[in-house]
Parts: C-alpha cells; structure tokens; sequence
C-alpha cells in the first residue's frame, strides 16, 4: 500500500484512470475505452494501467459500477427523501434531472448507447429502469396511490425523462422550470404548493422572472 501510494505520481491513479475511461466513453463511446489510448491521454505509460485494473473488463466493470450507484443509487435516494406531500416528493425526484452530481444524463445516454452493443449491459440498463421504476412506483404508494395507479405514473414520470434523455433534448433552465409545476400536476394529480416550489428553486440556484 505504501508503495501504491508513492508510485501513483508517475503510475497515475485508480480515479485517474477510470476518469480518462469516463470521458472516452462519453466523447466517443466503448469502443474509445482501450487501454492505449487512455494511457497516452494520461501521458502515462500502458503498463501503469494493471496497477490499478486486471484488464480492460475491469475497466469496463468499475465505469457500469460508477453509473449505477450515481444515477440508479441517486434516484432511489431522492424518492425516498422526506416530503410532506407527493408533489414536494416529487420534486426531489425531479432534483436529478436538474443536478449532475445526482444524475449524469449524459453518462445515461452513453450507457444506453453501450447497450445496443452488448447484451451483458442492455441487461444492465434494464435492471437500472426496473430499480428505477419501483423506487418511484413506491413513493407513489407511500402517499396513498394504488399499486396499479402508482405503477402507471411512475412510469410516465420515468419514461418522459429517458425519452429527454434519449433524444438528447434541450431546453434553457428558465424553460425548464416554467415547465416544472404543469409536469408535477400531471404525474401526481397535486399542483405543487408555492413553498414547495420556492425551496426547489432556491436548491437549485434560480430565481423565477
């Protein structure tokens, strides 16, 4: 451990090199996450790589571990967070779609891309949407839904949000957060209140024209 430690100035870093993996993959898909490749991005030598991994499958292993606890572990946290009602609960979910540190859209999308390619992680993907849609589903149950109503919003609040994502749809944040309110009505049947709203907009920076 002590030797990891001080050769990981010319050797690189676990971090480092799962970084260099992530922006690879993000910029031009797996089939850029080589090892030579990221070493010469690193500017380190190739055979620093095995320091760190037994092998690119490792690599690959640590980048889908990355996405499913940011972007799956995110979004189950967020439908369990505290909400005195289920339009404020909502709202915390829809925190992931605004906060990068909660959910990566664009390492969601690479994923998803990844998946055509392979059915290891199409797998994958789809044990993510189900991990998904039955925190969601549960939140709704929690506020008194059915497990037949709950089902169907979540999956309406979900699918439009990968449906964003897979199109790779744009909006400004003032277009974004205009929209906010009718898109709580609608998944939950409850307009969020102005207090709701305020303490979501304040969380994220923005303050309504």
């Amino acid at each position: 451990m002590e030797q990891a430690t001080n050769d990981s100035g010319w050797r690189g870093s676990h971090e480092g090199w799962l970084e260099a993996a992530y922006d690879a993959l993000l910029e031009s898909g797996v089939e850029a996450v080589k090892i030579l490749p990221l070493a010469k991005r690193l500017n380190l030598s190739r055979t620093s790589f095995y320091w760190f991994f037994k092998d690119r499958e490792e690599l690959l292993a640590a980048l889908v571990a990355r996405w499913r606890e940011k972007n799956t572990g995110n979004m189950v946290k967020r439908s369990e967070a505290y909400a005195e009602t289920i339009a404020e609960a909502m709202l915390n979910v829809f925190d992931c779609w605004l906060d990068q540190d909660l959910f990566d859209a664009q390492f969601e999308f690479a994923v998803r891309s990844w998946a055509l390619q392979s059915e290891e992680i199409l797998e994958e993907v789809r044990q993510a949407d189900q991990a998904r849609l039955e925190a969601i589903s549960r939140m709704f149950v929690r506020f008194g839904f059915t497990e037949a109503a709950a089902d169907v919003r979540a999956r309406t609040t979900y699918l439009v949000q990968i449906g964003y994502i897979s199109m790779q749809s744009r909006e400004d944040i003032a277009t974004r957060m205009k929209r906010i309110p009718e898109y709580i009505a609608i998944y939950t049947g409850e307009a969020p209140q102005p207090r709701e709203l305020d303490r979501f907009f304040a969380r994220h920076g923005y303050t309504p024209g």
